[in-house]
């Protein structure tokens, strides 16, 4: 079975998130989203929230699964089997990054490739932060996210 492991904050999930898992869990067995619990970071969802969100928003696709990590994407992925890493870019600047992790996660297990596959165009311009501050505001994220992360973050924010 090919795997391949999407890991991230997701703090939430986001339609530039699902064009990436979309098209990379047609390329495999088994998509399995690695839910980051970093201890540096404050997420608005908890691992807890931010796994339900994914699984709801994923239903469409019928090989998904989500588990939550506080460890190492490279002892996740062999834990899990994985083949591969899937990472989405959106800008040049991104590449940078991404490349430093892939060789990072090599060094760490070289049993597990990454993937950098490019966002489609219409959503090179979302990143979670952006999302949540729009949603934050008031403003109309629905172009953004799916509707259950929509609710979550209108419930969040105690908006109407």
């Amino acid at each position: 079975m090919r795997i391949v492991i999407y890991p991230g904050t997701f703090d939430p999930i986001h339609s530039g998130h699902l064009d990436i898992a979309e098209r990379a869990a047609t390329l495999f067995d088994k998509l399995i989203f690695a839910v980051a619990v970093n201890a540096e970071k404050n997420p608005l969802f908890s691992p807890k929230e931010r796994i339900e969100m994914i699984m709801d928003a994923t239903r469409h696709i019928p090989n998904v699964e989500a588990f939550s990590t506080d460890g190492l994407v490279a002892d996740f992925a062999r834990k899990h089997r994985a083949a591969a890493l899937i990472r989405g870019l959106r800008h040049v600047s991104d590449f940078e990054f991404e490349f430093q992790m892939a060789t990072m996660n090599h060094h760490l297990n070289s049993e597990v490739s990454t993937l950098l596959m490019v966002t489609s165009e219409k959503y090179i311009h979302l990143n979670s932060t952006v999302v949540k501050d729009v949603a934050r505001l008031g403003g109309d994220i629905s172009n953004f996210v799916p509707i259950n992360v929509m609710v979550h973050l209108k419930e969040k924010y105690n908006l109407n």
